[in-house]
Formats: C-alpha cells, sequence, structure tokens
C-alpha cells in the first residue's frame, strides 16, 4: 500500500488550527498563546533540520557519522534534564549524572536490541539506530528527569527528618531511603502506565507510524513490544543509576546531608 503524500499546503492548514488555538488561549488570558506560537514554530524548523540530517545519514550510513548524531543527542538530553529539575545539583553534577546514566542505560540496551534481537546489516543502519535510540533517549530522559526532581525537592523539603535519622546513628542510605525508593517510582510509573494502557487507551506512535506507512498491523504490533519492553529497560535502569548517584552526592564523605549541592530554584 502506497504512503499517501502530504504537501505543504497541507501542513498550513494544520498550523492555521494551532494559530487557532492560540488565538483562543489569548482570548482566554491563559498567558500562553505566545508560548504555544514558538513551542509550533521551533517543531518545524527542529523537524525540518532533523529531516535533512537523517536523510543525509541514511545516504552515507557510515558508523563514524551514526556515532557523532547519537552524541549530539545524548548531550541535548542530558540539558533537559538539568533544565527540568527545579533543585538541581550545582557544578554540573545534575547533567553529568543524568547523561551518564541514560549513556550507560539507553546506549547499552540500544546495541544490545541491534545486534541481538533485530540484526540490521549492518547493526549500525541509521534506519535502525537512531530511531530506536531517539525513543530510548526521550523515554529515558523523562524518567531520570523526573525521578531526580523528586529525589533533590523531597530531600529539601523533609531535610529534618533527615538530619534526626543521622543523628540516631542511621546510615545515609537509611535516612534517605524512602525518599530514594519514592524517587525511583516516579521515574518508572510513565512507562508502566504507558505499557498498561498500550493498545486500549492509546495506539503507541511507532506503530501508529508504521500502519500508517503501510506496514501489516501484525508486524506493527511486534515492533512496538518490542520498543515498549527495550524503553521500558532502559528507562528503569538510567532511573536507578541516577537516582543512586544523585542521593550519594547530597552527603559527603562524613555522611552528613548536604542540601548547599543544590541550586537555588528561580522564582
Amino acid at each position: 500500500m502506497d504512503v499517501i503524500a502530504l504537501s505543504w499546503w497541507q501542513l498550513a492548514l494544520a498550523a492555521l488550527m494551532v494559530v487557532a488555538l492560540a488565538a483562543c488561549t489569548a482570548v482566554a488570558r491563559l498567558g500562553m498563546s505566545r508560548s504555544l506560537l514558538v513551542a509550533a514554530a521551533r517543531t518545524v524548523i527542529q523537524l525540518a533540520l532533523v529531516g535533512l540530517v537523517l536523510e543525509a545519514l541514511f545516504a552515507a550510513e557510515r558508523l563514524h557519522w551514526v556515532a557523532l548524531m547519537a552524541l549530539a543527542m545524548l548531550l541535548i538530553a542530558g540539558r533537559e534534564v538539568m533544565a527540568r529539575q527545579k533543585r538541581r545539583l550545582l557544578g554540573g553534577w545534575a547533567f553529568g549524572i543524568g547523561t551518564v546514566a541514560m549513556f550507560l542505560s539507553s546506549f547499552t540496551v540500544t546495541v544490545l536490541t541491534l545486534t541481538v534481537i533485530i540484526g540490521p546489516e549492518p547493526w549500525y543502519r541509521p534506519q535502525y539506530a537512531i530511531p530506536l535510540l531517539g525513543m530510548m533517549l526521550g523515554n529515558t530522559m523523562t524518567g531520570v528527569a523526573l525521578a531526580l526532581d523528586r529525589l533533590t525537592e523531597t530531600a529539601w523539603r523533609q531535610r529534618a527528618v533527615i538530619e534526626n535519622r543521622l543523628m540516631l546513628g542511621q546510615r545515609w542510605q537509611e535516612a534517605i531511603g524512602d525518599i530514594r525508593r519514592e524517587a525511583m517510582r516516579s521515574g518508572l510509573m510513565p512507562m508502566i502506565n504507558a505499557m498498561a494502557a498500550a493498545g486500549v487507551v492509546s495506539l503507541p506512535g511507532m506503530m501508529t507510524g508504521q500502519i500508517l506507512a503501510g506496514s501489516p498491523p501484525a508486524l506493527a504490533v511486534k515492533y512496538q513490544i518490542l520498543i515498549m519492553f527495550t524503553i521500558t529497560l532502559g528507562t528503569g535502569f538510567g532511573t536507578l543509576a541516577a537516582v543512586a548517584a544523585g542521593s550519594r552526592r547530597l552527603f559527603d564523605g562524613r555522611e552528613r546531608l548536604r542540601l548547599d549541592r543544590l541550586a537555588v530554584p528561580r522564582q
């Protein structure tokens, strides 16, 4: 089945509906019209540029170009993790912990999926590697950001409880144990909800895209199951690693709570 081509005037009609929504938010005095229009403009520009880059990348099909693209995606995701935290760790630790956690989890699971399960030739074929890594990083980024934000914010609010536990002789792992577990749960919850609702409440994006592109529904379902399992693995391990490293950073070598290592949120 052929894919129905979209022309620019059809995309312009969709853009006009977004403009209409922005006008409605302006009338309702929500203060979001400008943000909505800027976000829509960024979507067009960023996706158009990415499309050009991917076309060149698919044509070249070289490992070093794929690795360079993957590195850029990882660094941008690390910055987004830091930007989404209200009380981030100072000194670049929020960026470093989030980036390393995503690298260890997302990159490992992506390479294993490409080499062991899917098996394209070559294994770094951009058609498979870049979309898979992008989905892995996007979801892992959300999980890590939610978990670190919950960790630092809750530690700040419950600092008296943590210090009392330390004075009673508990190790730092015990003093912050409940907060760590809640932070890990908050990072894992979006993927658990997504898996529970897949196919019942919503049709996931990759499956929908493959069906629109003409793939048989049974094949689209198989790929979607694989993607959701791998994304969950990457998000889970990334969240666990980030919370473990982040919570350790909140204490010094003498096991004292060091909330001075957290940035003051902007007003």
